[in-house]
């Protein structure tokens, strides 16, 4: 042992178990105090970890108790104990094993035991980097691909400071950025205890890098329910460096809030937004949202099945329920060869052989059995149900191909559909009413550019075109939506993760353009029990928890009801920072979730003081307890200061717009 490290010596081992070392301290180390060659050591936090040479290693041992005086001293029999002069005990359990050769890593588990009355040292910082494998924070950056990195000399993180610890004096804790962001992370705590500062806090200190080699590639997509990041991270931006774009959804089509047209939705969220029972409403909305696409094309095929679907639309009409008056089945034919003609079926063709239009009356013609012979040349046999293509289309086009679809399954004979289907008619134009979902009702003017998936998608994921390439413009996307209800987060949150989980799922190369969703008041949306609203959120995140990791779409999910939140998505979690959590329920949720964490360090999360926090997982070797950085500027999740409020003159009385 080197001259150092014997003045770094605060004690000596004098007990040894296979799970547990009792370490007696030097005599006249006051309070459990140590003055090294380099600092003043205070080695008795629980949680704090020393060093025991053995051989050519060090054994790493973190410290679980603390005494004076061995149980079976002389204290019982009334002897005063001298407090300065009385032994003091280590209790102490092993950890790993920690190699001389800085080149090589820190490894769990013990393979040689210390003997008795080995020397206990205290730790070095650079001991503690090495043990968190953070001893090299930063390293060159090759550029991307391996080319030549711009600006010269630049850098890139390796590990990422977010906080100081609370058991190492000064000691800076950090998590491995490719085992931090390459996994789902969890933030929990309850409310108040700091998790939205703690989320802000590590983007702005990954974005806040001093050089001008920013993290230009990172994505994060933040759907922030509450409204409070925009003030935290929008400083953040940086000319030529960091994007930072805002957006707001509070339902209306107003310019410049979000806008999600309703033809992105799939053909499945169409069902569940609508409730369509399987039997019979799903088969009718199916064929529906395929005529939609069917009615804007021009090619032989589409003409082809568009003539069979009209023909038989109009020989259903014209045959009608026996309520139905003569002139109302023609009106409803003449409107259907005025709205969709082709060449060969129009009201030319009713005019010629059907009836005549005179005084707001149809007179019928003898040459109506014409009419229906031509009709019934354009009925074919073997013509398939159009696909759903999710081409533009307006809300007026989807009630008018649901009416299509239901006069296709009468015409073939199923009397009853209409009545089946009056329940899923009367939600579709409840939607198409209700001023709350007004954000996806789209009706461009004429002449009016159309909104495509690929340029939604690229704004959502920070990206702008130039030529023929595209480049990232916003690296951080928040869509706030504080102004909606959990009915319209529940929608938009899983459409627009759905749509970023196909997307990176077709992209080529794969895995090479990680996005990140951070999911505030994630229970909300993402929870166990199945949702009470029509769409349910959990199915996409639950398969995004299990897949996403191999296309680089990751979960950053935040709350304060971890008993609430998705089993299956808390349990992909690599990572977890955890805040003060005080509820039973919650508690054992995490004790579940996490078997690799003794009861000792769980005991410690109801009594976190606010703005501290329990880190674990992939991203930090050993589970550590640290004060979160101060996030600069704040997140607008401040709590109310009552007596300010409540105590003040007339004139300082607050005023709020409602």
């Amino acid at each position: 042992m080197s001259r150092d490290d014997r003045k770094r010596a605060i004690g000596k081992v004098i007990s040894v178990a296979a799970d547990q070392f009792v370490i007696e301290m030097h005599a006249g180390t006051d309070n459990f105090t140590v003055v090294g060659f380099d600092d003043v050591h205070y080695v008795a936090r629980l949680g704090s970890f020393l060093m025991i040479p053995v051989q050519t290693d060090c054994v790493v041992v973190e410290v679980v108790g603390l005494r004076e005086r061995d149980v079976a001293g002389s204290s019982r029999a009334g002897v005063d104990l001298d407090k300065a002069a009385s032994a003091k005990y280590l209790d102490v359990v092993p950890v790993g094993m920690l190699p001389p050769d800085t080149a090589e890593k820190f490894r769990f588990g013990v393979s040689v035991y210390p003997s008795l009355y080995a020397d206990a040292l205290y730790a070095l910082d650079a001991e503690l980097d090495r043990v968190f494998e953070t001893d090299m924070p930063s390293e060159p950056s090759l550029g991307f691909g391996g080319s030549a990195p711009i600006p010269q000399q630049a850098t890139r993180y390796k590990s990422l400071s977010i906080g100081r610890s609370v058991v190492f004096d000064g000691y800076d804790v950090k998590v491995r950025i490719d085992d931090f962001f390459g996994g789902h992370t969890a933030v929990l705590g309850n409310t108040g205890s700091g998790k939205s500062c703690t989320v802000a806090s590590v983007l702005q200190s990954l974005f806040e890098k001093a050089d001008d080699h920013h993290a230009r590639g990172a994505t994060f997509v933040v759907f922030d329910v509450n409204g409070e990041y925009a003030e935290a991270l929008a400083p953040l931006a940086k000319e030529n460096g960091i994007g930072v774009a805002h957006v707001v959804l509070d339902g209306t089509a107003s310019p410049g809030k979000f806008r999600m047209p309703h033809w992105f939705l799939e053909q499945s969220e169409w069902e569940l937004l609508l409730q369509a029972s399987e039997r019979t409403q799903i088969p009718v909305l199916r064929a529906a949202l395929g005529l939609t696409g069917l009615f804007r094309q021009n090619t032989p095929r589409a003409i082809e099945v568009r003539e069979h679907f009209i023909a038989t639309c109009i020989g259903e009409c014209l045959r009608g329920s026996d309520g139905d008056s003569p002139v109302s089945k023609f009106q409803r034919v003449v409107s259907l060869l005025q709205k969709y003609p082709t060449k060969d079926l129009n009201s030319t063709l009713l005019t010629k052989y059907g009836a005549n239009y005179q005084y707001g009356n149809f007179q019928p013609s003898s040459n109506l059995p014409l009419f229906l012979e031509e009709i019934r040349k354009k009925i074919r046999e073997d013509v398939e149900l159009p696909a759903y293509t999710r081409e533009p289309f307006t809300f007026d086009d989807l009630e008018e191909c649901l009416d299509f679809a239901i006069l296709y399954e009468e015409a073939h004979g199923n009397r009853q559909i209409r009545d089946y289907c009056s329940q899923m008619i009367t939600r579709f134009k409840s939607l198409r009413d209700r001023s709350e979902y007004a954000f996806m009702r789209y009706a461009p003017k004429e002449g009016e550019a159309v909104p495509s998936i690929e340029g939604f998608m690229a704004n959502l994921l920070g990206l702008q075109k130039r030529g023929e390439a595209w480049h990232k413009g916003h690296q951080i996307i928040i869509v706030d939506m504080n102004a909606v209800e959990d009915e319209v987060v529940e929608l938009v949150s899983s459409v627009l993760a759905r749509m970023a989980f196909r997307l990176l799922r077709q992209a080529e190369p794969r895995n090479r353009f990680p996005v990140h969703l951070l999911l505030e008041e994630a229970h909300r949306y993402i929870s166990e029990k199945p949702s009470r609203y029509a769409i349910d959120a959990s199915k996409i995140y639950e398969r995004i928890a299990k897949e996403g990791r191999k296309y680089g779409l990751f979960l950053f999910v935040a709350s304060q009801r971890p008993s609430e939140l998705s089993k299956t998505v808390l349990s992909q979690c690599s990572n977890f920072v955890i805040h003060r959590i005080q509820n039973p329920d919650d508690l054992s949720q995490i004790r579940q979730m996490t078997p690799f964490i003794s009861d000792a360090v769980l005991k410690r999360l109801p009594s976190l003081p606010k703005q501290h926090a329990l880190v674990f997982g992939t991203s930090v070797t050993l589970p550590t307890t640290f004060k979160v950085r101060e996030a600069k500027p704040l997140p607008k999740s401040d709590d109310a200061k009552i007596r300010e409020l409540w105590f003040h003159g007339q004139e300082r009385a607050a005023l709020i717009r409602l």
